[in-house]
C-alpha cells in the first residue's frame, strides 16, 4: 500500500496542473520539489544519528563483530552455543515484548513484493556492550529511537508523496503547453479556414443523432488526428508552420462514408476545413477541424505495417460475424476488441441502463481471460504446479513472461490505447515481470504502480472518466470485494456465488458516484445484470478472440467460431434489453458531483449498518421486497402510491419533451398511440406506466424528428399491428427512418386518407387532413400543415380534436371544409402552443380543456402566452406537459376530469 499515496499525488497534481496557467504549475512544482528533498533529507539523518560514547570504555555497534571477535552477531546463535539467562538474546526477547513497537520490535512481514522483513536492532539502531551487559545509558533509550524511527518513516513518505506531486504537476504542464503553442488555437479562437496535413490518431467513430426540434442531427464521423502542417490565409498574409498539434477532425461525408470509415490510426490524410476552438478548455484537443466538402478523403501516406494487421485483424473479425443476428453481429466485436460501430442506440441506451457498458469497451476482464489461459490462476503462476498453457508447453518462467508481454502489446494495438486497456496492459506487464524475475506478486502496489507510470506518460489521463471508472473497479476488486466475499461466505453463501456477487457489489459501489457526474441516474438492476452476464463473458471473448486470430487464414473457421459465440452473446444482450425494459429500472439522481458526494455518503452509511442488519433477516427479506417492488413498478401499486393513471382513462397526453405523443385507450391492455415523441425511452416508460402491452395502430400525423423518433419505443415489446402516416415524405431522411424501423420489426405502413373512419374497441376517429383537391393539397406543402388531423370519440363519449402541427392556413381550411366544426371536450393544441394558431378555429370548437405537449425550458418558447390567454378567454382549462407532467382524462361533458403528475 506505499505506493498508493504516491500515485494519487501524481494524478491529483497532473489533473489539476493541466488547467493551470505554465508560471503556476512551474511555482507549484518547484515549491514541491523543495519541500520534499528538505524532508527527504530529514528522513536520511534521522535514519542514521550519532550516538555519544560512554565515558570510558570500549563500545562495539550491535550488528557488527568487534575485531578479532568470534562472538556471533545478537539476531544470530553461534553454532552449538547456548544462551544463558541474561545473555542478549533474552535481553532482546525481553525488550520485544515489553519495548513500543518500533525498529527494536518484530513485526509480521506485510504481504507484497519483495519487502524484506525489517530485522530487529537493524542498522541504524547501535548497542554499546560491556561485558555482555546493555551500557546503562542506553536502558529505556528504545522509546525514543522508535519515535524518531516513526518520525523517519513519515518525513520519507511526506517527500516521496511531494517528489511525484511535483513531478506530475511538471509533467501536464509540459503536456499542457504542448497543446497551447503553435498557430493552430489561435488560428481555432479567430474560425479560419485552413489546408492542412494530418495524421490519424484514432478509429472513425459516429455521433449519435440528436432530435433538435423539427429535424435531428446528421450522424458525423470523428476522428481525432495530429495536424502536422498546416496552412491559412488571414487577410493579405499567408501562414505555413510545420506543427503538432491534436485537433478533432468532424466530416459529413454522407456518399462516401464507407471510404472514411476504413481509416486506420497513423494514416496521413490533405483536407480544408474551418478550425474552431474546443467545447471545454483544459482539453487534450487544441482545436475541432471541421472538414469541408462530401468527397473521399485525400489519403498522402498509408498507416503503418502494425496498424495495417491490427485493422485486418478487426476487419476478419466483422466479417466472421456478418451471418449472425443483429444483436451478436454488434455486440461481438465490441466485446472482443471495442469495435462498436455496429451497435444501434436503443441496444446501446440498454447497456447503459443496465451499467454493462463496461463491455463494450475493452477493459482488463479481457486481457486476464488471455493470461489466464496462458498461466492460469494468478495464485498459481509461480507454483510448482502451475497451470495454463505454459506448463503445458514446457515454457519458463522467463519465456512465458516474454510471451505475456507480446499478448499485451498486441492486445494494446489491436484493440486501441483506450483508457482501460492501459490500465490493464501496465497491470499486466508489471505481473508479468514480477513472473520473469521470480519475485512475489501484489496487485494493489502494480495498479498503484501502473496509474504512476501511464499519468507521467500521458497526463490526459488524469482528466479522463474512463480511466478513473477503470482504476475504481480494479482496486474495488482488489480490496473490497475480498472482504465482502468472505462476509457472504461467513452467511453460507456458496463460494463461486459469494465472489461474483461481492465483485459485482463492489465495483457498482464504487463507480456508480462517477456515472451519477455523468449521467445523473442510478441503475437499480446494474447488480443483477452484471451477475446474469458475467458467466457469458469469459467463453464469449475467448471464442471471439479466437475467430479474431483464425479468420485472416480460415474465414469459414472464423464464421464457425462466431457463430458459437453469438450464443453467449446474445445472452447478454438479453439480459440488457429485459433489465432496461424494467419500469424502475434507472432512478433519477442528482448531477454533478454534488450529487456523487450525496450517493457515497449513503453508500457508506449503508455499508456501515449492513452487518447489523444482516442479523435481522426480516429486515433484509423487507428491503429485498421493496427493491423488487421499486424496479418492477406493478401498475396497480403504482396507481395507489402516485394516483396516477386514474382509473377508466380514455385519453393520456405523455410527457416527452419537446415533441407530441398520445394513447387513446382502446381496451384492457390496448391503446391507439398518436405521434411517438423525440425519445424512444420517454414513450416507453409513459407506454408502461399506462400497462399498454398492445397497440392496434401507431399514428405518426407527420415526419418531423420530435413525433417520429420515439417509434422504436412504441415497438419495443409490444404487438403493433400498422403504422399510419402522412402523405407527404419531407423531411426525406426521417420518413426513411420510419419506414427502416417499421421493416425492422415487420410492422406494415400505410397512408392516411382524408375522410376514412376506423373503429378499434371502445374508440372510432375519423381522418379530417391532409384533404385532397384544391386548398386541401395547396396548404399541404409544408410537414407542419400536412399533419393527419382526427376528430376522435373515445370510451365514456369522450371527444377530442387532436391538430398534430397545422398552421394557420392548414387551420382554416379545416375549418372552411366544416370537418372539424363543433364543440369538443378536448383539444390537443397544435405545434406545441406556438403563437401561430387560427383564432376562428378556437372559437369553433370551444373545448373545455386544451392540451399542450411541450418541453421544460425549451428555446422556442412554447407555449405562446398569446396562445394561452386564447384558449383561456374561449374557456378553456389549460394544461401544459412542462409543468402538469403526463397528463391523463376520464369523463365526459360535465363530468371531464384531467389529471398530470407532476
Amino acid at each position: 500500500m506505499r505506493l498508493v499515496p504516491p500515485a494519487l499525488a501524481v494524478w491529483g497534481a497532473a489533473a489539476v496542473a493541466l488547467g493551470l496557467p505554465g508560471r503556476w504549475v512551474a511555482a507549484v512544482s518547484v515549491l514541491c520539489a523543495v519541500l520534499a528533498l528538505t524532508l527527504l533529507t530529514v528522513a536520511s539523518r534521522t535514519r542514521n544519528p550519532i550516538l555519544a560514547r560512554p565515558p570510558g570504555g570500549r563500545v562495539a555497534p550491535r550488528n557488527r563483530e568487534a575485531p578479532g571477535s568470534r562472538e556471533a552477531p545478537r539476531n544470530r546463535e553461534a553454532p552449538g552455543s547456548q544462551e544463558a539467562p541474561g545473555s542478549q538474546e533474552a535481553l532482546r526477547s525481553s525488550h520485544d515484548q515489553q519495548g513500543p513497537r518500533g525498529w527494536g520490535q518484530s513485526r509480521q512481514e506485510p504481504r507484497g513484493w519483495g519487502r524484506a522483513q525489517p530485522e530487529p536492532g537493524g542498522r541504524g539502531q547501535a548497542e554499546w556492550v560491556r561485558g555482555g551487559q546493555e551500557a546503562p545509558h542506553l536502558r529505556g533509550g528504545s522509546q525514543g529511537s522508535g519515535r524518531a524511527a516513526g518520525r523517519a518513516r513519515l518525513a520519507a513518505a511526506g517527500g516521496a508523496v511531494l517528489l511525484c506531486a511535483a513531478s506530475g504537476a511538471a509533467v501536464a504542464g509540459l503536456h499542457g503547453a504542448d497543446v497551447r503553442r503553435g498557430p493552430v488555437p489561435v488560428l481555432a479562437r479567430e474560425y479560419v479556414r485552413v489546408d492542412a496535413d494530418v495524421r490519424v490518431t484514432s478509429d472513425p467513430r459516429t455521433t449519435r443523432p440528436a432530435v433538435r426540434g423539427s429535424h435531428s442531427t446528421r450522424p458525423l464521423l470523428l476522428l481525432n488526428a495530429e495536424v502536422t502542417e498546416v496552412r491559412a490565409v488571414q487577410g493579405r498574409h499567408a501562414r505555413h508552420a510545420r506543427v503538432r498539434t491534436p485537433v478533432l477532425l468532424m466530416v459529413a461525408a454522407d456518399d462516401h462514408r464507407a471510404e472514411w470509415r476504413k481509416l486506420l490510426p497513423s494514416t496521413r490524410l490533405r483536407l480544408s476545413g474551418r478550425l474552431s476552438p474546443p467545447a471545454h478548455e483544459g482539453e487534450r484537443l487544441a482545436a475541432v477541424l471541421r472538414v469541408e466538402g462530401d468527397g473521399p478523403p485525400r489519403i498522402t501516406g498509408p498507416p503503418t505495417w502494425m496498424q495495417r494487421a491490427a485493422g485486418e485483424l478487426r476487419a476478419g473479425l466483422r466479417e466472421a460475424t456478418d451471418g449472425l443476428d443483429a444483436d451478436a453481429r454488434a455486440l461481438l466485436p465490441g466485446l472482443v476488441v471495442g469495435d462498436t460501430s455496429r451497435v444501434p442506440p436503443e441496444l446501446h441506451e440498454a447497456f447503459k441502463a443496465t451499467d454493462l457498458t463496461h463491455l463494450l469497451s475493452v477493459s482488463g476482464a479481457n486481457l486476464s481471460i488471455l493470461l489466464f489461459l496462458l498461466v492460469g490462476p494468478p495464485g498459481a503462476a509461480l507454483s510448482a504446479e502451475r497451470r495454463g498453457l505454459a506448463p503445458v508447453l514446457g515454457l519458463s518462467l522467463r519465456t512465458t513472461a516474454v510471451i505475456g508481454g507480446a499478448m499485451t502489446l498486441a492486445f494494446i494495438v489491436v484493440c486501441r490505447p483506450e483508457p482501460s486497456v492501459l490500465r490493464a496492459a501496465a497491470c499486466g506487464l508489471i505481473t508479468l515481470l514480477a513472473i520473469g524475475t521470480g519475485r512475489r506478486r501484489s496487485l494493489i502496489p502494480a495498479l498503484a504502480a501502473a496509474v504512476v507510470l501511464l499519468v507521467l506518460y500521458d497526463p490526459w489521463l488524469a482528466r479522463s472518466y474512463g480511466f478513473l471508472l477503470s482504476v475504481l473497479a480494479t482496486g474495488a476488486l482488489l480490496t473490497i470485494a475480498p472482504r465482502w466475499s468472505l462476509a457472504l461466505r461467513a452467511r453460507r453463501v456458496p463460494g463461486r456465488l459469494a465472489e461474483v456477487v461481492a465483485a459485482a457489489a463492489a465495483a457498482q459501489a464504487v463507480c456508480a458516484p462517477v456515472v451519477v457526474v455523468l449521467a445523473s441516474r442510478v441503475s437499480l438492476v446494474a447488480v443483477p445484470c452484471n451477475l446474469l452476464a458475467e458467466f457469458a463473458v469469459a467463453p464469449a471473448t475467448v471464442l471471439g478472440f479466437a475467430a479474431l486470430a483464425v479468420a485472416p487464414v480460415a474465414l469459414p473457421v472464423a464464421e464457425l467460431l462466431a457463430r458459437v459465440a453469438g450464443w453467449p452473446v446474445g445472452w447478454i444482450a438479453t439480459v440488457a434489453r429485459t433489465g432496461a425494459g424494467l419500469p424502475g429500472a434507472e432512478a433519477q439522481w442528482p448531477g454533478g458531483w454534488p450529487g456523487a458526494a450525496l450517493l457515497a455518503g449513503l453508500t457508506v452509511l449503508l455499508v456501515c449498518v449492513a452487518p447489523g442488519l444482516a442479523r435481522r433477516p426480516w429486515v433484509c427479506a423487507a428491503a429485498g421486497l421493496l427493491l423488487v417492488l421499486v424496479v418492477l413498478r406493478p401498475v396497480p401499486l403504482t396507481r395507489i402510491m402516485t394516483g396516477w393513471p386514474p382509473p377508466g382513462w380514455a385519453f393520456a397526453l405523455c410527457d416527452v419533451g419537446q415533441g407530441d405523443a398520445m394513447v387513446l385507450a382502446a381496451g384492457k391492455g390496448t391503446g391507439v398511440v398518436v405521434d411517438a415523441g423525440p425519445d424512444p425511452r420517454a414513450i416507453d416508460r409513459c407506454l408502461r406506466d399506462l400497462a399498454v402491452t398492445r397497440v392496434p395502430l401507431v399514428v405518426l400525423t407527420h415526419f418531423h424528428a420530435d413525433h417520429v423518433r420515439g417509434l422504436p419505443g412504441v415497438l419495443r415489446g409490444r404487438a403493433v399491428g400498422a403504422i399510419q402516416t402522412t402523405s407527404l415524405e419531407e423531411p426525406p431522411e426521417q420518413a426513411a427512418f420510419v419506414r427502416r424501423t417499421a421493416a425492422g420489426a415487420g410492422v406494415p405502413t400505410v397512408r392516411a386518407v382524408a375522410g376514412e373512419h376506423r373503429r378499434w374497441g371502445p374508440v372510432d376517429w375519423r381522418v379530417l387532413w391532409p384533404r385532397p383537391g384544391p386548398g386541401g393539397a395547396e396548404a399541404a406543402r409544408e410537414p407542419n400543415d400536412s399533419s393527419v388531423t382526427l376528430r376522435v370519440r373515445a370510451a365514456g363519449g369522450l371527444t377530442l380534436l387532436l391538430l398534430g402541427d397545422l398552421e394557420p392556413p392548414a387551420q382554416r381550411e379545416l375549418l372552411r371544409g366544416g370537418e372539424a366544426s363543433g364543440p369538443v371536450d378536448i383539444l390537443k393544441v397544435a405545434h406545441h402552443g406556438s403563437s401561430y394558431q387560427d383564432a376562428g378555429l378556437l372559437h369553433s370548437v370551444r373545448p373545455r380543456l386544451a392540451l399542450i405537449s411541450c418541453g421544460a425550458d425549451n428555446p422556442y418558447g412554447h407555449p405562446s402566452p398569446r396562445t394561452v390567454g386564447a384558449l383561456r378567454a374561449a374557456g378553456a382549462r389549460v394544461l401544459r406537459t412542462d409543468t402538469d407532467g403526463p397528463i391523463a382524462v376520464t369523463g365526459a361533458g360535465r363530468g371531464l376530469r384531467a389529471m398530470g403528475r407532476s
